[in-house]
């Protein structure tokens, strides 16, 4: 079994940076690609980066793209994501996702392709 827990979620003001992460416990040399996904009330969840766990280019949303980053330390189990210029519509819950497929898949903006959740946490960007 894996496990998921993220910190590091927090209110902070619009135009401020935080850092999430994650890490990553149990069958961990069976993860492979790593990600985060927001969900934000009354809207669904949302898919914001992805990470393959050897590396190489990730993949962001659109909407954060040139302001999130995420990383990963295979060494420590954890994946982060640095968010910067944060606006008030990144305000929801983020959730640290992780999947046993080799590949990052092309539908990696789904959730229905990641096996593995965190609880969440909650990022509060106020105007």
């Amino acid at each position: 079994q894996v496990q998921l827990v993220e910190s590091g979620g927090g209110l902070v003001p619009a135009g401020g940076s935080l850092m999430l992460s994650c890490l990553i416990s149990g069958r961990t040399s069976s993860i492979w690609p790593m990600g985060w996904f927001r969900q934000a009330p009354g809207k669904e969840r949302e898919f914001v980066a992805v990470i393959h766990r050897s590396g190489g280019v990730p993949y962001y949303a659109d909407s954060v793209k040139g302001r999130f980053t995420i990383s990963r330390d295979n060494a420590k189990n954890t994946v982060s994501l640095q968010m910067n210029s944060l606006k008030h519509e990144d305000t929801a819950v983020y959730y640290c996702t992780a999947d046993r497929s080799l590949f990052i898949s092309s539908t990696y903006y789904s959730a229905h392709e990641y096996e593995y959740w965190g609880q969440g946490t909650q990022v509060t960007v106020s105007s």
